[in-house]
């Protein structure tokens, strides 16, 4: 099935997905350093998307708006639009569960750069994106 994304709906798909790598570095910053690499790991995995969601992540754009002057401000953005992407993609229910896994991989791959388990800020942070993802 093939969907028809406005070059909004492109937007809200970057925006949604690089910003929940920008909350996890956001809440790697809180304590600890490394916030550079959760963003720098997040975005790698973010970039080896494949199908449909791949291609729109990899386009090169100045669409991605990331305001915010605490970590709150950008979640009361990102949030909503982890939703909203989901919901974008509904209409073809393998790229929806793409978007789901590739936004996954890349909260994981940014949680990994503590070895062991994350710190709780990042794993409570994760749950909050993924509650935003299955709220769809």
């Amino acid at each position: 099935m093939s969907i028809s994304l406005t070059d909004q709906d492109k937007a809200t798909l970057r925006t949604a997905a690089y910003g929940a790598v920008s909350l996890m570095a956001a809440a790697g910053a809180v304590g600890k350093p490394g916030a550079h690499r959760i963003a720098t790991d997040g975005s790698i995995a973010l970039n080896s998307a494949t199908g449909l969601v791949g291609r729109v992540l990899a386009e090169k754009s100045r669409d991605i708006a990331l305001d915010g002057k605490s970590v709150a401000d950008l979640a009361d953005t990102v949030l909503p639009l982890l939703t909203a992407a989901v919901g974008l993609l509904k209409q073809d229910p393998a790229e929806a569960d793409n978007f789901r896994a590739t936004v996954i991989v890349a909260i994981e791959t940014g949680a990994q750069i503590h070895k062991g388990e994350p710190s709780p800020a990042l794993a409570a942070m994760a749950r909050k994106i993924t509650a935003a993802l299955d709220a769809a």
